[in-house]
């Protein structure tokens, strides 16, 4: 059997807490979109998971590095849809689970490029009863939590579904949530795509130059809808995952996947192609706003 597993550093209570917290809830939660934990192991201050090996690696890996072939449209959406069927589970399950950490590099692909979500470390049991909201100290990675959640400490599944729309930029721009290597607004992917995403005839100018225009507009536009509509500022505005799931599901029907960008597409900004190429030299790591684990790194194939 080849398996990855995660050493994690000795940090005292809190490494624990969340290492604990990802054996909890992998070892109780089952489903094709989860990534898979074989087995665990804590001696002293030693703390290993064991986890099905995922031989494609992190979604950030094939959107930022250098090296793996450039994710297709087709491609794209089927990670989107793999990541939302995850969500969509620990939303609606019978005693809710918020991920709390949805990023790029949490999302590990298969063989095929099916997405698993992985890293529970963060995961926290949604509110019961009349709530809306759990009241916890802020964790997760800077650029993608949801920004009610960062002021407030107040977190709820909408929370999950903000940062949903942020991946889902990314997957749709090919740029980082957050990249201090660009000048002015383009630093925060947010602020800079935001404004494009409602206008059809705006948005090839935030789409991944790597795609060279082979992409459906009516495909694209919908799928920058849906981000949009996660993104919105009020969490009771956000869709639920289940919507979303459904609404991208769509775009891999014949009528939505068959037509393409025109060529002139790929070459009206000339600019946004060397900031692409800039943002590639220079990869930019998230900052995480408390102290989560480390992220996940497969270790190489032990057979």
């Amino acid at each position: 059997m080849v398996i990855a597993v995660k050493k994690l550093k000795p940090e005292g209570f809190q490494g624990h807490k969340e290492w604990l917290t990802e054996v909890n809830y992998l070892g109780q939660l089952h489903h094709p979109n989860l990534v898979k934990l074989i087995g665990y192991c804590s001696e002293g201050d030693n703390r290993l998971l064991v986890y099905e090996f995922m031989p494609k690696g992190s979604l950030e890996n094939h959107l930022f590095r250098r090296g793996p072939q450039p994710l297709s449209w087709a491609i794209r959406i089927k990670v989107a849809i793999g990541a939302a069927k995850g969500l969509s589970f620990l939303h609606d399950a019978k005693s809710q689970v918020i991920y709390r950490d949805f990023k790029a590099s949490n999302i590990l692909l298969d063989a095929d490029f099916n997405a698993k979500l992985s890293d529970f470390g963060l995961a926290k049991a949604g509110p019961t009863g009349d709530r809306t909201h759990v009241s916890t100290q802020v964790m997760g990675t800077h650029g993608y939590a949801a920004p009610e959640y960062v002021a407030t400490g107040r977190l709820s599944a909408k929370s999950d579904v903000y940062s949903f729309g942020v991946v889902l930029l990314e997957l749709l721009s090919g740029h980082r949530a957050v990249d201090k290597s660009k000048a002015g607004v383009e630093q925060n992917l947010v602020d800079w795509a935001k404004p494009y995403l409602g206008d059809k005839r705006k948005l090839f100018r935030i789409m991944d130059t790597k795609l060279e225009g082979q992409y459906p507009q009516k495909g694209a536009y919908a799928a920058a809808t849906v981000a949009l509509q996660c993104l919105s500022t009020e969490p009771k505005l956000r869709p639920r995952m289940a919507e979303v799931l459904a609404t991208l599901q769509q775009l891999q029907t014949p009528k939505n996947a068959a037509k393409h960008t025109q060529p002139e597409h790929r070459t009206v900004s000339n600019s946004v192609g060397k900031s692409a190429a800039r943002h590639h030299r220079s990869p930019m790591n998230p900052t995480p706003l408390a102290s989560p684990l480390p992220p996940y790194r497969q270790s190489p194939p032990v057979r």
